[in-house]
């Protein structure tokens, strides 16, 4: 475990910006005019996971916004683990309840964020747990 505290120690500025240049792609699913943003958002979750030493990473196509798919067999005797996760966002009206853009992430510290926390569409949901 304290492999794992340190990892994460060393690359926690990478993590936060790799999330930060997630978080300023406006992957807005419901709204049809950003479905080029949606896209791009699945080739850079794609290209995340390649980086990340996936074995297997592939675009499916849908009716919809594509699947971002990917795999890393390191023993098929032990057992599987699932990560699910979204790459869009919900839109984030009203534009006026913000005190910065939505996909301007900025990092700032609050009353119940005392160490900093991002502000932007999708860091606590949905792109935040990637």
């Amino acid at each position: 475990m304290e492999y794992i505290k340190e990892y994460i120690k060393e690359n926690k500025d990478r993590f936060i910006n790799e999330l930060i240049d997630l978080l300023k792609i406006p992957s807005i699913s419901a709204d049809p005019a950003y479905k080029n943003d949606v896209i791009h958002c699945a080739d850079e979750v794609a290209a995340s996971l390649k980086r990340a030493g996936a074995n297997n990473v592939e675009i499916c196509p849908t009716k919809g916004y594509p699947i971002v798919y990917a795999d890393m067999i390191i023993d098929k005797n032990l057992p599987t683990v699932l990560v699910y996760g979204h790459y869009d966002v919900q839109p984030a009206d009203p534009l006026e309840l913000w005190e910065s853009g939505p996909f301007e992430p900025i990092i700032k510290k609050t009353e119940i964020h005392p160490e900093g926390a991002i502000f932007a569409r999708g860091a606590c949901d949905d792109k935040g747990q990637f």
